[in-house]
C-alpha cells in the first residue's frame, strides 16, 4: 500500500491496468467500462452499432480482396480492407460489451485449481501455425487465461493439443507454487483437454513415430503428470471452455463459453 497516495492494492490496480473495480458486501466485480469508453472516442466509433461477437466465424484474414494467398512480409507490412473491417467489428464489440466484467462472489470455495486447454489445429493460414487457448480457474473464478499462436508449425492435431497442454502445464505449476506461499497446497491439478490422443502421451514415456517430431521441451508434461503434480483428464468439446480462446465463434457458442467463463454485467 502505497502511504503518499493511500492507494490500496485494488486501486492501484485500477490506476496501472485502467481496471474499474467495483466491491460490495456479496463479491467484486472488474471490467474496463472507463477504459473501452476512451478507446471507442479516439477511433470515433460511439455513433456505430454494436456486435455481440469481437469476429464473424467466417472471416479470413489472410487472403487479398482477389481470394490470392498473401505474401507474409507483405501481409505484415500492407494489410487489407477486410483487415481494418475487422479492427472495427472488435471496436463495435467492446462497445456493445463495456459494461460487462468478472465477478468474484465473496463465497467462492478456493479450495479447487483447474485448467482448461485446447488448440485451433493450422488456424493461421499465412503460416500454418496453431493457436493454443488455455485458462485456469480457482474455484469457480476465471483468474488466468490466453489466447497466443504457437512458435512452430505442428504437424498433427495431437501435437496441436500438445503444445497447448503444455503452456496450460505451465501456467499451472506457477499458480501451484504461488498458492502454496499462501498455505494453499494443491496436487494432482486436473487440466481438461479434449483429445484424447494428446491424453495418451502424457502417459505413455516410450517415443514412437507419433511423437519423434515433437519437440523435447514439450516432454516436460509427462514428468509433472508421473509426479503427481497434474493429471489429464478429457472433457467433450461442447464443455471446453478454452475454445472460445482459439478461433471465432458462432453468436451462440460464443456467448454461452463467455458466461461460463464467468463474465456478466455488473451485479
Amino acid at each position: 500500500m502505497s502511504k503518499e497516495f493511500g492507494m490500496s492494492m485494488m486501486g492501484e490496480l485500477t490506476f496501472f491496468l485502467g481496471l474499474q473495480i467495483k466491491q460490495s458486501k456479496d463479491g467484486i466485480f472488474i471490467n474496463q467500462a472507463k477504459y473501452t469508453k476512451e478507446l471507442l472516442k479516439r477511433f470515433d466509433m460511439e455513433a456505430s452499432n454494436a456486435f455481440d461477437t469481437p469476429m464473424s466465424s467466417s472471416l479470413k484474414l489472410d487472403k487479398d480482396e482477389k481470394g490470392k494467398d498473401v505474401d507474409i512480409k507483405r501481409y505484415r507490412a500492407c494489410p487489407k480492407e477486410s483487415h481494418l473491417i475487422a479492427v472495427k467489428r472488435i471496436l463495435r464489440y467492446l462497445k456493445g460489451t463495456h459494461d460487462l466484467g468478472l465477478w468474484f462472489p465473496r463465497n467462492t470455495s478456493f479450495f479447487d485449481l483447474i485448467g482448461y486447454s485446447d488448440a485451433d489445429y493450422a488456424g493461421c493460414k499465412t503460416e500454418r501455425k496453431s493457436t493454443s487457448g488455455v485458462c485456469q480457474f480457482l474455484g469457480h473464478s476465471l483468474v488466468s487465461w490466453s489466447s497466443k499462436k504457437q512458435n512452430s508449425v505442428a504437424l498433427s492435431t495431437t501435437e496441436a493439443e500438445y503444445m497447448a497442454v503444455g503452456a496450460c502445464c505451465a501456467q499451472i505449476l506457477w499458480m501451484k507454487q504461488t498458492l502454496l506461499d499462501f498455505g494453499l497446497k494443491y496436487d494432482h491439478i486436473p487440466i481438461l483437454c479434449d483429445n484424447t490422443s494428446a491424453i495418451d502421451l502424457t502417459k505413455n514415456p516410450i517415443q514412437h513415430s507419433r511423437t519423434k517430431h515433437i519437440e523435447i521441451k514439450h516432454h516436460f508434461i509427462r514428468d509433472h503428470v508421473q509426479k503427481g503434480d497434474i493429471v489429464l483428464d478429457f472433457v467433450d468439446t461442447n464443455h471446453q471452455l478454452a475454445d472460445i480462446f482459439t478461433k471465432p465463434l458462432d453468436s451462440k457458442r460464443f456467448t454461452a463459453l463467455r458466461r461460463e467463463l464467468g463474465m456478466s454485467s455488473p451485479m
